[in-house]
C-alpha cells in the first residue's frame, strides 16, 4: 500500500511559484487521493488516458513513489476539490556529464474552462525549479510545433526534432 499520500516530499517545491496561484487554488505534489479528485479526467484534456481503475492508479502511484524519480505536480481547485492542471518531471540518471541527471518535462495539461489563468506557465516554472532542486543539469520536453511559442515564453529553447515509434495497435493521438 502507499507509504505516503504525496508522491514526493513537497518541501523541495519551495515557495516562489505558490505566489502565482490565485486564491482558492493550490499547487502541490500529486496525492494518492487525487484519483477521486479527477486527476485522470484532467489528463484526458491532453490525450488518451484509457480505463484506469483506482487499484491501477494506486499500483502505478506506488511504483513511481518507490523510484523517487517521478515528480508530478497538480493545481487543485480547493472549493470544487478538483484537479485542474498537472505536469510531470521525470528524472533520468545518466553516465554522461559526470553521472548527471536530466529532467524530462511531460504531460502538461490544464483542464477545459481553466485556460487563461497561467496555470500551464506556473506548472512549467514549478517543474523547472524542481529540476534545479534535484540537481538536473538540463530539462527537456517534447511538444507540437504549435506549442513552441508557449514553451519559449516559459524560458525553454527549441533544440531539435522529436522522433517516435509506437507499438503496433497503440493509439497514437487523441481523437
Amino acid at each position: 500500500m502507499v507509504s505516503s499520500n504525496a508522491l514526493f516530499d513537497g518541501s523541495i517545491m519551495g515557495s516562489s511559484v505558490s505566489s502565482m496561484i490565485p486564491e482558492g487554488f493550490t499547487i502541490r505534489p500529486l496525492e494518492f487521493t487525487d484519483y477521486r479528485k479527477g486527476f485522470t479526467e484532467c489528463l484526458a484534456n491532453l490525450t488518451i488516458v484509457g480505463e484506469v481503475t483506482e487499484q491501477m492508479f494506486g499500483e502505478t502511484f506506488e511504483d513511481m513513489q518507490r523510484t523517487g524519480n517521478y515528480l508530478i505536480v497538480v493545481i487543485e481547485d480547493l472549493a470544487a476539490q478538483k484537479i485542474v492542471a498537472s505536469g510531470s518531471l521525470i528524472i533520468e540518471q545518466k553516465f554522461l556529464r559526470s553521472c548527471g541527471r536530466v529532467g524530462h518535462i511531460e504531460d502538461i495539461v490544464v483542464a477545459k474552462g481553466q485556460q487563461g489563468r497561467r496555470f500551464g506557465f506556473t506548472i512549467i516554472k514549478q517543474l523547472l525549479e524542481l529540476a534545479d532542486a534535484t540537481g538536473c543539469y538540463k530539462s527537456i520536453l517534447d511538444c507540437n510545433a504549435e506549442n513552441v511559442g508557449f514553451y519559449e515564453k516559459c524560458g525553454l529553447e527549441n533544440k531539435g526534432v522529436q522522433m517516435a515509434v509506437y507499438a503496433p495497435g497503440t493509439a497514437q493521438k487523441k481523437a
